[in-house]
């Protein structure tokens, strides 16, 4: 059965169609995409609209396309990368438990090592602001949530531009992507420990880093468990 669509952008919702089908399975890693002529039929859009939305899915690491053969749909869970991460979090998908687990899980990697850093490389300005951007946050919580949320981003962004790792930064910005994506998830992992915050801010500005080490762990890592039920 046909798929009517939209005549702007085309290909960018044949992606997406083609996208959902491939995340949740429909196309399953092996199986042959149906040929340009045929999905042009399907949605009703020319051939040049699916050739570039192939394109595409061929760049983030969803299929492959063989010259003068069929083009077959990959694992994308060994050839994808980052950027999936925020198709299989998207509104349009129900991602599994597995799925959250791993982007919390990663998050507490990535920000525990990246306080360490920062706490030994920033300067002492950048680590005495960021002490006032955790009390600010510390201040915030239980009173509007709303505005914690946004501290609580506005400190972590701080921490990981000063752990001077840019790999670190584009990670971040990916991974806080997925998470504003599902609200629901972000509710379930807002922090509620002020005490937690303010430790973190202080070890950071003291350039402690054992300590912030210790209090970062605390912070980022028992949100992982909340996914894991």
């Amino acid at each position: 059965m046909a798929t009517t669509i939209r005549p702007d952008r085309v290909s960018h919702q044949v992606h997406d169609l083609l996208r959902g089908e491939i995340l949740e399975g429909l196309l399953a890693p092996g199986d042959a995409v149906p040929s340009e002529r045929v999905l042009a039929e399907r949605f009703g859009v020319n051939r040049h609209a699916v050739r570039e939305a192939l394109k595409r899915l061929e760049e983030a690491g969803l299929i492959e396309i063989r010259q003068g053969g069929s083009t077959r749909v990959l694992n994308w869970r060994d050839t994808g990368g980052l950027p999936v991460l925020l198709d299989l979090l998207s509104d349009n998908l129900d991602p599994p438990m597995e799925i959250a687990r791993s982007v919390v899980e990663m998050r507490a990697s990535i920000g525990v090592d990246a306080a360490r850093h920062c706490a030994v490389r920033a300067d002492p300005d950048r680590r005495r602001e960021i002490g006032e951007y955790a009390e600010a946050a510390a201040d915030l919580i239980g009173v509007d949530d709303e505005k914690l949320d946004f501290a609580f981003g506005i400190l972590w962004e701080a921490i990981i531009v000063g752990s001077d790792n840019i790999a670190y930064r584009l990670a971040f910005n990916s991974l806080m992507k997925a998470v504003l994506l599902k609200s629901e998830m972000a509710k379930r992992i807002r922090p509620q420990n002020a005490a937690l915050i303010r430790q973190l801010g202080e070890a950071i500005a003291a350039g402690d880093e054992a300590r912030t080490v210790e209090v970062a762990r605390s912070m980022l890592e028992p949100d992982i468990k909340v996914f894991e039920t």
